[in-house]
């Protein structure tokens, strides 16, 4: 398949619409995708034509579940450099979405989860309908809440990022809303309308503001949220000072969800847990390029173990769903290993 047909680039009037374009592997991202779409950004930020950005997925059924992690796979386990060059790629498309200066809107309709999170949560507009389902499960596969996790996570009230961040846990639309990761909720009966009228503006001095407006004319509440009737355990137990001690406090309250919660952080990789913590919580001291610089570091030392590659083959390749992490337990994971991954690179950083 050419790059032209996994990625679709049109100006419709006054918006520049993206269609990420491999529904039958809910628009996972390849390294083209990566690159074509950061040339097209950096191409339509001086377009005067171009008064603003949408993004969707093509299929009705994902926005984009994540990125080609088959690929990641064979390549890495195969000791090529193809992991090193996508990871660069897609962060550093991570941070062109950031600084994009136009309003880039994500119309995250459908799946939205790995990959997909850092071409849309980034940007200026983000828009779920009721088909949205939001999640970093990357813990599960041996890998870390990245594509930006490091920055947008921290920053959500509480520890709902820590807490989305170490269980992977899924998030429907009024859960997304309810966090901030999408402000706006309207119905997929109404995007064609939507798009229409954001085709057929014609943009002032504040681009920002207008699409702002254009998206509140099509909102609507999308109901209550779940989340928010255990906000307040989640902010309990994730504000311990270690993966370790969030464990032994979700075990220690006989409450459903804890014990749930805690059955699901024993699923994950114990070092994926414990540098996920470390990472949210020095992602909230860093700005976005930090950030993205502290992932590289990390996802370099990721690609050269033992968890991905088990995580993916259990999760995605053979699909047994039985990981044999190694380490085992989050106490055989030592805090001088966990370290390592922030150590800055011999070969050059990020940006």
């Amino acid at each position: 398949m050419s790059t032209e047909e996994e990625i679709l680039f049109e100006v419709k009037g006054a918006i520049g619409l993206v269609t990420l374009n491999r529904p039958k592997a809910l628009n996972a991202l390849t390294h083209e995708m990566c690159l074509a779409l950061k040339a097209k950004l950096q191409e339509w930020e001086t377009d005067a034509g171009v008064g603003a950005v949408l993004v969707e997925g093509a299929g009705g059924r994902a926005f984009c579940a994540g990125g080609d992690i088959v690929k990641l796979y064979n390549e890495g386990k195969d000791g090529g450099d193809y992991p090193y060059h996508f990871y660069r790629d897609e962060y550093l498309l991570n941070l062109a979405v950031k600084h994009f200066t136009k309003p880039y809107i994500a119309l995250m309709d459908g799946i939205v989860m790995g990959g997909g999170v850092g071409v849309s949560v980034h940007g200026s507009h983000r828009i779920a309908t009721e088909r949205t389902l939001f999640a970093m499960p990357e813990s599960g596969i041996g890998l870390f809440p990245d594509v930006g996790g490091s920055y947008f996570l921290p920053r959500l009230a509480g520890e709902l990022g820590l807490y989305l961040g170490l269980t992977g846990a899924r998030l429907k639309a009024a859960d997304a809303v309810y966090t901030g990761i999408t402000p706006v909720y309207i119905e997929s009966a109404k995007i064609d309308e939507l798009k229409g009228a954001l085709s057929g503006h014609r943009f002032g001095n504040d681009a920002h503001s207008e699409v702002s407006s254009i998206l509140a004319r099509f909102a609507s509440d999308p109901g209550a949220a779940p989340i928010a009737e255990v906000v307040g355990a989640i902010d309990t137990h994730f504000a311990n000072p270690s993966a370790e001690a969030i464990l032994a406090s979700l075990e220690g309250d006989p409450d459903p969800w804890a014990q749930k919660t805690a059955e699901t952080l024993r699923e994950k990789s114990p070092t994926s847990v414990k540098l996920a913590f470390q990472q949210l919580r020095r992602g909230a001291k860093l700005d976005f390029d930090d950030c993205m610089r502290m992932e590289f570091r990390m996802v370099g030392r990721v690609i050269q173990g033992v968890d991905f590659y088990e995580g993916t083959r259990a999760v995605v390749i053979d699909k047994d769903q039985s990981p044999k992490w190694n380490p085992a337990t989050l106490e055989e994971v030592s805090d001088a290993e966990i370290e390592a991954y922030f150590a800055p690179l011999p070969d050059g950083e990020l940006c």
